[in-house]
C-alpha cells in the first residue's frame, strides 16, 4: 500500500514490523505497549494528548467492546478530542498527514474498533 502526500493515514498494530511505506510512525496509545522495546517501535511521535482519557479507556476495556459500546466510546472520545490540548495535537497531526504518509500505531487487538480508527476518521 503506497501513500501519497495528503492521503488518509493508515492504522496498524504497533507489534507489526515497520514497513517501508509506513511514513511517519505515530503511537496513539497512552501507555507504552507491553513487551515492545522502544528501539523496535521505530516511532516518529507519541502525542499522548491525542489518547483517550484514562477513565474512558478503562470504561471501554470493561465493556464487551461490541458495536454498541464502540459507538458510545467513539462519541465520548470525539468529545475529548475537541478539548484544547487534544485539538492542538490533532491539528499538528493533520499537518503531518497533509505532508506525507502517516501510520497510526496502537497495541489494540482490534484496531478497527479502537481510538486509532476514530483518529483516522477525524483526519480523513
Amino acid at each position: 500500500m503506497t501513500h501519497a502526500a495528503g492521503s488518509n493515514p493508515r492504522v496498524r498494530r504497533v507489534y507489526d514490523p515497520p514497513e517501508p511505506d509506513d511514513g511517519a510512525r505515530v503511537l496513539v496509545d497512552r501507555l507504552w505497549p507491553r513487551g515492545l522495546a522502544k528501539a523496535d517501535a521505530e516511532l516518529d511521535d507519541w502525542p499522548k494528548a491525542l489518547t483517550p482519557s484514562t477513565e474512558l479507556r478503562r470504561w471501554y476495556h470493561a465493556t464487551d467492546q461490541d458495536e454498541a459500546a464502540y459507538a458510545r466510546f467513539r462519541t465520548r472520545y470525539l468529545t475529548e478530542l475537541a478539548e484544547p490540548e487534544a485539538a492542538a495535537a490533532l491539528a499538528a497531526l493533520a499537518e503531518r498527514v497533509a505532508a506525507g504518509p502517516v501510520t497510526l500505531l496502537t497495541a489494540s487487538k482490534y484496531p478497527e474498533r479502537s481510538h486509532a480508527s476514530v483518529l483516522r476518521e477525524r483526519l480523513a
